[in-house]
């Protein structure tokens, strides 16, 4: 991916020097790495994501490394870049405006309209203020613990909680997840599937308008972003952990079901072919 000396966005919140550790109930759909360090405990974390009363703060000043400094400037690229094919999306299939959301930067924890954000909680949007909150240090574990190289699949991770934005200034964000107080837990977990490979075909809507407009795609980007969509699928997160795949718990899909979205929303760029609340094939 070409991003070095290009333009970043106006909308990072950068928090990192100065940062709040905390543990407590996480908002948003997007969140990923308290399910995938679950899973490597062998421990269902995820009550974490729902109970207000477990929070613990503390602050620090916090030092940035060369690698975070260069981290930050990438995300702030990539961010960028989604503001401008967003915007093109927005303005050319519906018609309307693109309103753009706030990528907070942080390291070791901070608090969002959601509750806390840690390193175990991972990259996730908040819909309450419209915020990412993102640690950079998750690429680390992406490539390290999880098997997804390169900085593709970085840039994948941040277009994927753009895309949950995208389903909140939709309207179906608020939608599907007041649905899903109401029904069972098996029923949540399959309706915040649905909503988890929407989210992974905007980001290849998003990933084929780079490519084409913006002329930043470089050969093996599609493999790296393919590839960190099948490494984070439930079935393979749960077998990686030496468990056996439990369908009724998947919360994100399969590893085929989100590397096939994210390639369906880049071979089509249509977000009418990005509906997965109307199709009974996942």
């Amino acid at each position: 991916m070409e991003w070095k000396g290009r333009r970043g966005s106006n909308n990072i919140e950068d928090r990192r020097r100065m940062s709040s550790g905390s543990v407590g109930r996480v908002g948003g759909v997007g969140v990923l790495a308290i399910v995938i360090i679950g899973y490597f405990l062998g421990v269902d974390l995820t009550p974490l994501l729902n109970d207000p009363g477990t929070s613990r703060q503390s602050s620090a000043s916090v030092e940035l490394t060369a690698e975070d400094k260069t981290a930050g400037e990438f995300v702030s690229v990539t961010l960028a870049d989604t503001e401008e094919v967003w915007t093109k999306v927005f303005r050319e299939q519906l018609g309307t405006t693109y309103r753009t959301p706030t990528l907070v930067l942080f390291k070791q924890g901070t608090q969002s309209a959601c509750g806390g954000a840690s390193e175990a909680t991972g990259p996730f949007y908040c819909p309450t203020d419209r915020k990412i909150y993102l640690d950079t240090g998750f690429f680390v574990t992406l490539e390290r613990r999880l098997g997804a190289k390169g900085d593709f699949a970085a840039a994948y991770v941040v277009a994927h909680e753009i895309g949950h934005h995208v389903q909140n200034e939709l309207g179906i964000l608020s939608k599907a997840n007041d649905v899903r107080q109401r029904v069972s837990e098996a029923e949540s977990n399959a309706i915040s599937v649905r909503i988890e490979l929407q989210a992974d075909c905007l980001s290849g809507i998003w990933a084929r308008e780079a490519q084409q407009t913006l002329g930043t795609i470089e050969r093996g980007d599609l493999e790296e972003a393919v590839n960190a969509a099948r490494q984070i699928g439930d079935d393979t997160l749960q077998a990686n952990a030496g468990q056996r795949p439990m369908p009724h718990t998947f919360t994100h899909g399969t590893s085929e079901q989100r590397s096939r979205w994210f390639v369906t929303g880049y071979q089509s760029g249509q977000l009418a072919d990005c509906d997965t609340f109307q199709t009974n094939t996942l």
